[in-house]
């Protein structure tokens, strides 16, 4: 069962890498977690413009992106939601995201994409992603990437005409606040298994690579808004958009991994501490979401920002 707390600092319980943007198939298959944010662009049509974004009311205590609380008598885990290309304006990374984040001894994210280059190749060109440097032939392999992870770079180069990148996203700057400040950085899926599954999932349906490069700029830099200001309706939106026009990419992309999470959230709960695990935001909405999945297990959750 899910709930809705009030939350501040006051009540509070608890008291040189490669950079990557929105550009080329490359830097797709260094971040993985990137595909997932254009999976939401490209494997469904766009809505209307003006029912997708109409405002939701929001109380002043929600303004920011969203955070829950599951919890024990002994054990503290916060789930948040990222964005995981944004602008630079990073303002969002304060007042209950940070507090919470602070008092975390770990942070978990979707996946680690490993920072030392001679690993991140061999784990590219495991996956048939990238080939061996030979004089005059291009790195990376196109030939080996899947007709979706090719479409979503249309996604990609949306995002970067209107100043976003991954390497600002939530999931970057969570990492390298938690590189500096010395907290354990774990992934709740290997890097090879997200490259996997990302080379399996079938191509986007025609009318949504048709519609994707109608206002798609806009409608990305509207979806960012929505989530610095804690609004999910938008996701919501677009989730119950592709549980309709792409079922399996769906079931691949977000109840299958949800319920995983959840089970490893569950079997966490019974070790002490506090985690801070942060994982894209269409995966924490929804009737399908990790705390409607911790739900079924008898494990409540709560919104506090």
């Amino acid at each position: 069962m899910q709930e809705r707390r009030d939350f501040s600092r006051a009540r509070a319980r608890f008291g040189p890498s490669e950079k990557f943007t929105f550009g080329g198939l490359a830097s797709t298959a260094k971040n993985a977690a990137a595909i997932t944010l254009a999976a939401f662009f490209i494997a469904t049509p766009l809505p209307d413009p003006a029912a997708a974004m109409s405002p939701t009311a929001v109380s002043v205590r929600e303004v920011g992106p969203a955070l829950w609380i599951v919890q024990d008598r002994d054990t503290t885990i916060f789930l948040f939601g990222t964005f995981h290309a944004l602008d630079s304006n990073a303002a969002w990374f304060n007042r209950s995201v940070r507090a919470a984040f602070d008092s975390s001894d770990e942070l978990v994210l979707e996946t680690v994409v490993p920072e030392d280059p001679a690993e991140l190749h061999a784990v590219l060109t495991g996956q048939s992603l990238m080939s061996e440097p030979q004089v005059g032939q291009p790195v990376y392999a196109d030939r080996g990437a899947s007709s979706f992870v090719a479409s979503a770079g249309q996604a990609m180069s949306a995002g970067r005409s209107v100043g976003m990148s991954v390497d600002q996203g939530a999931d970057a700057v969570l990492r390298r606040a938690a590189n500096s400040s010395g907290k354990t950085v774990e992934g709740l899926e290997s890097f090879e298994f997200q490259l996997r599954m990302f080379k399996s999932l079938p191509p986007a349906p025609p009318q949504a690579v048709r519609h994707s490069g109608n206002g798609l700029p806009d409608f990305i830099g509207n979806m960012q808004s929505a989530w610095k200001r804690g609004d999910n309706a938008g996701f919501a939106t677009l989730l119950g958009t592709m549980r309709m026009e792409s079922p399996q990419t769906y079931q691949t992309l977000f109840v299958s991994r949800n319920a995983n999470w959840a089970g490893w959230i569950a079997n966490r709960m019974t070790q002490p501490g506090t985690v801070f695990v942060a994982v894209g935001t269409g995966h924490l909405v929804g009737p399908d979401s990790v705390q409607q999945q911790l739900a079924a297990r008898g494990i409540g959750s709560a919104r506090i920002s």
